[in-house]
């Protein structure tokens, strides 16, 4: 369902939903959030381990906050370790960051793995995004994967000569200076010759307009809507729970 749900409609939603999961503070509110993000993710179809492998990289930063957050914020002690005093409003404070972290990310992955990332970009196009940013977006994404492939050749050239990224001394920082470098050279000249390519192939002469291709259906109103509505309740729970003092 969530993969034939029209792109348009689709990006409306689910960027209202990320916003409004942005928007939560209350604890109370959390549990709601991991049961929707579930929910969608499921619908979606999504393998669990495509989510575990794309959580892990940004999860590594995120350990870091885990070791620090619950040492020092916050006044009420909970536990002491040696020097250290584990304290009450640091945990809260990392449960919300943790669970809020989850759901964006796990919705932002539903919005960009349930469909074609060049669809996705048409879709931003025909709700009014510039061109040149929907064109620069494309680009970047495509030669992200052509600066990776140099940079692994590059790494295996390396190896090949006995060099080991682990050693960091003097000589072994200058070697890995000279290969940032010459990726940002290469980068720079293949974007030289891509814009000269584009250029002569007459682009930026045609006139602007967006070709609406995008068919909408009423199951797509119906889940857009009820995203909507479920972000709406998020927020206005929210704002009751914070003038209420529940």
């Amino acid at each position: 369902l969530v993969h034939r749900w029209e792109p348009r409609y689709k990006l409306v939603g689910l960027l209202a939903l990320i916003f409004a999961f942005s928007f939560v503070r209350d604890l109370r509110l959390l549990p709601a959030m991991l049961f929707v993000t579930a929910v969608l993710y499921a619908a979606a179809q999504l393998p669990l381990p495509y989510l575990l492998a794309r959580l892990r990289t940004p999860g590594s930063f995120l350990l870091i906050m885990a070791v620090v957050l619950p040492f020092l914020s916050g006044p009420t002690a909970l536990y002491q370790i040696g020097p250290l005093t584990l304290r009450l409003e640091g945990c809260l404070e990392l449960v919300r960051i943790l669970v809020k972290f989850v759901s964006i990310l796990t919705v932002g992955l539903v919005l960009f793995g349930s469909g074609p990332f060049l669809t996705t970009i048409k879709a931003m196009r025909a709700l009014g995004l510039p061109a040149i940013l929907a064109d620069m977006t494309l680009l970047a994404y495509r030669y992200l994967f052509e600066i990776g492939g140099d940079l692994n050749r590059m790494q295996t050239a390396t190896r090949l000569r006995g060099f080991g990224g682990h050693r960091l001394h003097a000589r072994g920082l200058a070697i890995l200076a000279s290969l940032a470098g010459s990726i940002l050279v290469r980068s720079y000249e293949r974007s030289d010759r891509v814009y000269h390519a584009m250029m002569l192939r007459g682009y930026g002469q045609a006139p602007d307009g967006v070709l609406d291709e995008f068919q909408r259906g009423a199951s797509d109103v119906v889940l857009t809507i009820a995203t909507l509505l479920v972000a709406a309740g998020f927020v206005v729970g929210e704002i009751l729970l914070r003038q209420g003092g529940w």
